[in-house]
């Protein structure tokens, strides 16, 4: 785009972003704990999340927004030796902390498995993966893993084996289904250290097999769940991998959207990811209780399974109208910014865990920096400035939404297409992105459940997990 589109289009999203600030419905919308309550009623919620979605769409619509595709010859640049040391070191020591206390085992907030698979792994690394570059690419331990491995053998004189083709029909699919076996182990199955120690064995153990069985990086880019997911989140993110070896190369932010190389299994993937953070708000509400109550594993995994069944439904009929590409490019921002509204207290009051596990690594009752009896809290938190972030996160998610899948669209359309049916084109993915806000809108401004057995730092840890 010229310099005077690029300064119109700010100036356009200025306006729409000061009319959604403005509209009540958003405007300290996010719960953080039962402390902290909305004081807006549900009508206001609606139709301000309608607004804001629509308001966004029409005005790339009508104003007919372009770009130009970026260019993605850069090599790159390999990033510092210690800083690449430095992240696979940590990511290596994070999952040998798992195992150990694993065999080792005990009973204490010391625990590690869920804070660093679900609070820094699931959460933290996917926003820095968004927001920032390809972090997991370094901090991979499977990775670092298969290469002690590769070089342990070559070490021994053992001679190399010719590593098989994959199938190139399997595509990301086998990371597909990974995650959503991995949403399925964190909403349903909730389970513990213990549990998570047992998979993480599994799955560990199944990565390097696959590995040496159809090459790392192979395996990595098509099937390896946390590097397909990272990697699709990274479409956002100003840095961006230019090859497996670890360059690096620059681009400015949300350029990665109009690059090429969208797959269905990535409109899938990130269908999962929204699906996924829709259903963890709504079934913490009242309203779900009163319908479901506490429902057993079975029928919670149908109610999983039926959820985002509809989510990813709606995402490959919206590919009907507008294609693969502007359906990822639409959707992907709105699933960075709920993932941020809805996880960032999570992360910023579960992560303060790390300040016990080091006083008690391996949970034998020690106390070697005194803070082993550490209480986490998010008492320190601004509501105001918590509140303000979600906003953005929220609302700016669905704005960048409704501009990179109007500009994709537009790079995607035969040269020769009307800009009429363009713009009737969009209208299925705007009402999916005015849906979707609406029920996100409406499941954090409802009641929480609390059972009267849950422990009062459960209680606040699953608020945070709301935003």
């Amino acid at each position: 785009m010229s310099r005077g589109r690029i300064g119109r289009l700010a100036a356009g999203l200025t306006v729409v972003g000061a009319i959604a600030l403005t509209a009540p419905a958003i405007v300290l919308g996010h719960a953080l704990n039962p402390t902290y309550t909305s004081r807006l009623p549900l009508a206001v919620y609606l139709a301000g999340a309608a607004a804001t979605v629509a308001l966004s769409f029409i005005f790339v619509l009508v104003r007919d927004v372009r770009a130009e595709r970026p260019t993605t010859t850069d090599p790159g640049r390999m990033p510092p030796a210690a800083l690449r040391l430095g992240l696979r070191a940590l990511g290596f020591l994070a999952w040998l902390w798992v195992i150990v206390q694993g065999i080792v085992g005990g009973t204490s907030d010391a625990e590690v498995a869920t804070l660093f698979i679900w609070v820094f792994g699931w959460v933290g690394v996917a926003m820095v993966s968004a927001l920032i570059g390809p972090i997991w690419h370094f901090l991979d331990p499977f990775s670092t893993l298969h290469d002690l491995g590769a070089a342990a053998v070559k070490r021994l004189g053992v001679t190399p084996w010719q590593v098989a083709e994959y199938p190139e029909a399997l595509g990301k699919w086998p990371a597909v289904i990974g995650l959503a076996v991995v949403i399925w182990i964190e909403l349903v199955v909730a389970s513990g250290p213990d549990t998570l120690f047992i998979i993480l064995v599994g799955y560990t153990a199944f990565t390097l097999a696959m590995m040496a069985q159809f090459g790392r990086d192979t395996w990595r880019a098509n099937a390896e769940v946390f590097t397909v997911w990272f990697r699709v989140l990274g479409r956002l993110a100003p840095f961006a991998l230019a090859d497996e070896d670890g360059r690096i190369r620059r681009r400015p932010f949300l350029e990665g959207l109009l690059e090429p190389g969208w797959s269905m299994a990535d409109v899938v993937v990130i269908a999962l990811g929204v699906g996924s953070i829709l259903f963890d708000g709504l079934s913490q509400t009242q309203i779900w209780f009163e319908l479901f109550g506490l429902p057993a594993l079975p029928v919670e995994t149908l109610l999983l399974v039926g959820f985002l069944g509809i989510v990813v439904a709606l995402a490959l009929a919206v590919t009907r109208f507008v294609g693969i590409a502007a359906t990822g490019a639409g959707l992907l921002p709105i699933a960075v910014g709920y993932l941020i509204a809805h996880y960032l207290t999570y992360l910023l009051i579960e992560g303060q865990r790390i300040i016990v596990a080091v006083s008690d690594p391996f949970q034998q009752g020690w106390d070697l920096f005194g803070t082993a009896f550490y209480e986490v809290s998010g008492a320190w938190l601004p509501p105001g400035l918590i509140w303000t972030v979600q906003l953005a996160a929220v609302v700016g998610g669905h704005m960048l939404g409704a501009w990179g899948g109007h500009v994709v669209a537009a790079l995607e359309a035969p040269p020769d297409m009307p800009p009429a049916t363009l713009r009737t084109r969009q209208i299925p993915l705007a009402v999916v992105m005015v849906g979707l806000t609406t029920l996100t809108l409406w499941s954090l401004g409802q009641s929480i459940v609390v059972t009267p057995e849950e422990p009062a730092a459960q209680t606040e840890a699953t608020s945070a997990r709301r935003g």
